[in-house]
């Protein structure tokens, strides 16, 4: 009987009040959950851990979970179970999601079928967990609200995080001129290796200006926008005519002058994954 408890056990990180985070808490008894229906339970060798995560942890997001819950939608594992009506997996498939029903932060994760998908033998579990979120972000960004098109130039502005590197790369993948920025001379290294032609570090103090010299009097097409409260005005100086600014992250408000919009008929557009169709 110890050992049958034992096995519908696992550990998993419970959130019981929103708040910094000591709020995470690991637990080692909380109930392996059953799938059913169209659901199928992960095993989870690797977790995506996204920045909207900790905003969500925080209860400054639109988006409150119920309490207690547990954070995490991007997980990568091998399928330990699957519900009556699911035909597409079966118990041993590697497989990522791009959202749970449990939380992925956790040694078993609940998903819905249409949410699971074969996770190819040339990527790694760590590489599976990477996908959901970030490059999903950034298609929606560059291709579905940006409508970039090749030739066109795109400046990622905080190229060295998650959702930067997928727009590096699909951008590069794309046809378009690649800018991007980072604060460490290992960052840059990094989008240049990941697909930017050019890379300026953002914690220079006339790096606006290096990229201004960079693009002459075009502009860019595109700016993806990781911290629009401290770059939003400074971005609507950069662009080209018709030029979009993607906002993809903000920590905060921002002033900025409209008519610096009026001049060059140019759009500030926002990006939330979750408004997304399936």
């Amino acid at each position: 009987i110890a050992m049958a408890a034992t096995r519908n056990v696992m550990r998993a990180i419970r959130v019981f009040e929103f708040g910094g985070p000591e709020v995470l808490k690991l637990q080692s008894d909380v109930e392996i959950p059953d799938p059913k229906g169209n659901q199928v339970l992960i095993k989870v060798h690797a977790c995506g851990v996204n920045p909207v995560e900790t905003y969500i942890r925080s209860g400054s997001y639109a988006r409150k979970p119920a309490l207690p819950y547990t954070p995490g939608s991007d997980v990568a594992g091998v399928i330990a179970g699957v519900g009556e009506h699911v035909t597409a997996f079966k118990k041993g498939d590697r497989v990522f999601t791009t959202g749970t029903v449990s939380g992925g932060y956790a040694e078993y994760a609940l998903a819905a079928a249409d949410r699971v998908f074969p996770l190819p033998d040339t990527l790694d579990f760590g590489q599976g967990a990477a996908i959901g979120i970030p490059y999903c972000t950034a298609y929606r960004a560059l291709l579905q609200k940006g409508r970039a098109k090749a030739g066109e130039r795109v400046l990622v502005h905080g190229a060295s995080g998650g959702v930067g590197i997928a727009a590096c790369q699909i951008a590069r993948a794309c046809g378009l001129k690649v800018l991007g920025t980072a604060g460490t001379e290992e960052g840059m290294n990094m989008i240049l290796r990941n697909g930017a032609h050019q890379a300026f570090n953002h914690r220079e103090a006339n790096y606006i200006d290096k990229i201004k010299e960079c693009t002459g009097t075009e502009g860019v097409d595109i700016i993806i926008e990781m911290l629009s409260n401290v770059n939003l005005a400074a971005d609507l100086q950069l662009l080209a005519r018709a030029g979009r600014v993607l906002v993809v992250g903000c920590r905060g408000p921002v002033e900025i002058n409209p008519r610096d919009t009026m001049s060059k008929e140019s759009s500030i557009i926002g990006v939330s994954l979750f408004l997304a169709t399936e």
